[in-house]
């Protein structure tokens, strides 16, 4: 029977002297991948940390952190995903609250202070992953602890919600459920998975984190294709466009803000020539941008959707489909992947509703829950004939004002439609009268202005009086989820002082 792991370890041994994985103009062959992997599993079998077990990992994009991903998920453990993004009080009790037995992070996370002093107060056995040849990894604090959370049998991932609306959760992944799911997409690319695997000349653009499910999955996704990868560990619009020009890729991936700065920075259409498609995922996508976007550069946006607690993607877009169905199924996230029954049901009631109507999204699939059992998202949507799938807001974020409900996702489609803005990302703010009210910040475009006065007279001209932000609030850049939405705590938090 195929597997992930069994497809993933064929590849790794096709050609050890073969190039891998890019990092900053630097190439890591698979052989120095196995070498990482192979010093890392020996240390955890000297510390009796057999399968099942789980692994901390503070996630770096780069090809250090992709081999310990790796390991951990072929040799049956746990990655518990570790943010190195975090601010450093937060990463700490992260470290300190997970309980994982080993935490495994590159030199530059250990030389943090509270980060390497988090390490060493949580007991584990701490490996520090350096990168040299001769010793790629050693062991910088024994395992002192007892009280730790050890099992994981079954599980693939821990991996943390993106928390855009929120704080984040935790959420387990079977690994059963990964593997099919990055098996399954397959299908978007029309591979034979029983065909004999082979390393390929063609390289992904690898710019969403890993300690996001869609840097994972899409890490997975490549190796199993045979694809060599460019990491990129923070995104900038200049690194991405080199990486595009330098690797020629017919096919990337980046959140519809990317999009947006492409065609705020005017990028030349001959540096995307490459391109046939472009993918894009984790935020809703405007479809007159799409548009927009495929008029200046010639290149199909195709849009998928997908959830870290449905181990990734659920619907998306082929390129066949495009060619069929674009303009007859505009702003569609696509058609329902192979083995994902979607269906809509009444908000209240719970009562499955006529296609076309809107309501709430479940979803059932063999690999979800108890395989029988239709699951709810949080995501209001309509559905049609062709199991084509429309993601229209969130049930679970409406601003009540006053009794009045507003859906977030209304008002911020009103702002951007300003044409001086960039991005903007609408919150719930309390109010001792109303119980909530509105609030917005928004980016404008390079070389534009906008007051708050012209803006909001704007806004009355579009919206509802109630829909209309009580506060509006220029900024330069958003606070940032790791799937590179804007992050809707931190903006309350600045809204709120402001």
């Amino acid at each position: 029977m195929v597997s992930l792991s069994s497809i993933v370890r064929n590849v790794m041994t096709i050609d050890p002297s073969a190039p891998a994985l890019e990092y900053e103009k630097t190439w890591t062959s698979w052989a120095e991948l196995n070498g990482i992997i192979d010093a890392i599993e020996l240390l955890l079998k000297e510390n009796d940390i057999g399968p099942g077990a789980r692994i901390g990992g503070i996630l770096r994009n780069n090809p250090l952190m992709a081999a310990v991903i790796i390991g951990t998920i072929i040799n049956d453990r746990c990655i518990v995903t570790l943010n190195p993004m975090l601010p450093d009080a937060k990463l700490a009790n992260d470290i300190m609250t997970l309980k994982t037995p080993v935490i495994i992070a590159g030199s530059a996370d250990f030389q943090r202070p509270e980060i390497r002093e988090a390490a060493r107060l949580s007991g584990a056995l701490c490996l520090e992953v350096t990168g040299n040849p001769i010793n790629p990894v050693q062991k910088i604090f024994d395992k002192t602890g007892s009280d730790f959370i050890t099992d994981a049998n079954g599980i693939g991932i821990e991996m943390l919600t993106s928390g855009t609306t929120g704080v984040p959760k935790r959420i387990p992944l079977p690994a059963a459920n990964f593997s099919k799911m990055v098996l399954d997409a397959a299908v978007f690319e029309n591979r034979d998975l029983s065909a004999e695997p082979k390393l390929s000349r063609a390289v992904t653009i690898a710019n969403t984190p890993f300690a996001h499910i869609g840097g994972i999955f899409g890490l997975f996704l490549t190796l199993s294709a045979g694809r060599k990868a460019c990491l990129i560990e923070r995104f900038r619009l200049d690194e991405f466009v080199d990486a595009i020009k330098r690797h020629q890729p017919r096919v990337v991936s980046a959140p519809p803000s990317v999009l947006r700065m492409i065609l705020d920075a005017k990028v030349p259409k001959e540096a995307l020539s490459s391109l046939a498609v472009f993918r894009t995922s984790m935020a809703p996508l405007d479809p007159g941008m799409a548009d927009l976007f495929y008029e200046t550069y010639g290149v199909p946006i195709l849009q998928n959707y997908g959830a870290t607690e449905f181990a990734g993607g659920v619907a998306g877009w082929t390129l066949p489909d495009f060619k069929k169905y674009a303009a007859e199924r505009r702003g569609s996230v696509g058609r329902m992947n192979p083995g994902i029954d979607g269906r809509i049901v009444d908000t209240e009631t719970g009562a499955p509703l006529p296609l076309g109507e809107k309501g709430v999204l479940e979803l059932r699939a063999k690999h979800l829950g108890d395989g029988k059992s239709w699951i709810r998202t949080t995501d209001l949507a309509r559905m049609d004939d062709l199991n084509f799938l429309w993601i229209l807001g969130r049930a679970d974020n409406a601003i009540i004002r006053g009794g009045f409900k507003i859906i977030p996702d209304d008002v911020v489609k009103a702002i951007e439609s300003h044409p001086d803005v960039l991005e903007a990302c609408v919150v719930a703010l309390p109010d001792v009268r109303l119980g909530q009210v509105p609030a917005a910040g928004y980016r404008v475009r390079t070389g534009h202005s906008l007051s708050e006065p012209d803006l909001r007279a704007y806004l009355r001209e579009k919206l509802t009086a109630y829909q209309v932000p009580t506060k509006l609030l220029e900024v330069e850049e958003f606070a940032r989820t790791p799937s590179h939405k804007p992050s809707q705590p931190e903006l309350k938090k600045i809204l709120e002082a402001a």
